[in-house]
């Protein structure tokens, strides 16, 4: 049977499907061949049975042709057999080492997609260092400790002083704010919105830099 071949990997395209029609064409073969075994002992001689009598004559008692060419088609359907075999073997094998090639290299994503999720998050320029209950900072999940990455559109790589975060909020108020934070080496994302509440400020919570 025909199996393409992949010029970069070496691999086959062989399918589960090209397995079973090897099988079935054995299957074929061991159906025939049982068949003509069925001929030689419905004349009683099998395969080693004498085709010749006592005297050396061939036998009148037997269908001499049809036990000859019954044998001659077992011998060629064994050799049939052990070559269909040895194929099946074959691409059993070449299917197994590519489904083991396929699984090694779905590893080997998954687990470059772990360590790119464990790569060192940005360091964050401020610590939040009060957090009042009941505030808008407390509702949105916002803790004393937690690292700030980003505050709306300021983050890392823009942060110059506080001013900047006051300025976000003076003109966010009533706006959700995304906030990123790092808590315990975890990334932490929130949605805070900026709005009068009981306590002091559009936030309830208090945010120093962190020097670099």
């Amino acid at each position: 049977m025909k199996m393409t071949e992949d010029k970069n990997t070496g691999s086959s395209d062989l399918t589960m499907a090209d397995v079973r029609i090897l099988v079935k064409k054995k299957d074929d073969i061991e159906e025939q061949i049982k068949a003509y075994y069925d001929v030689l002992e419905d004349q009683g001689v099998g395969v080693e049975g004498p085709l010749i009598d006592a005297e050396g004559f061939p036998r009148d008692d037997i269908n001499l042709y049809q036990i000859r060419a019954a044998r001659h088609n077992i011998s060629c359907l064994q050799n049939d057999h052990k070559a269909i075999m040895a194929e099946i073997e074959e691409a059993l094998h070449k299917l197994h080492a590519g489904e083991k090639a396929k699984r090694e290299l779905d590893q080997a994503e998954a687990q470059t997609e772990v360590m790119e999720q464990e790569v060192v998050p940005p360091s964050p320029f401020a610590r939040v260092d009060a957090v009042t209950p009941g505030s808008p900072a407390c509702g949105a999940g916002l803790r004393v400790g937690d690292g700030v990455v980003e505050f709306g559109s300021v983050n890392t790589g823009n942060f110059q002083s506080l001013q900047n975060i006051a300025s976000v909020v003076q003109h966010s108020e009533g706006k959700p704010l995304r906030v990123l934070v790092i808590r315990e080496d975890q990334r932490v994302q929130m949605s805070l919105t900026p709005q009068k509440w009981s306590g002091r400020g559009l936030l309830g919570c208090n945010i120093v830099p962190i020097q670099r």
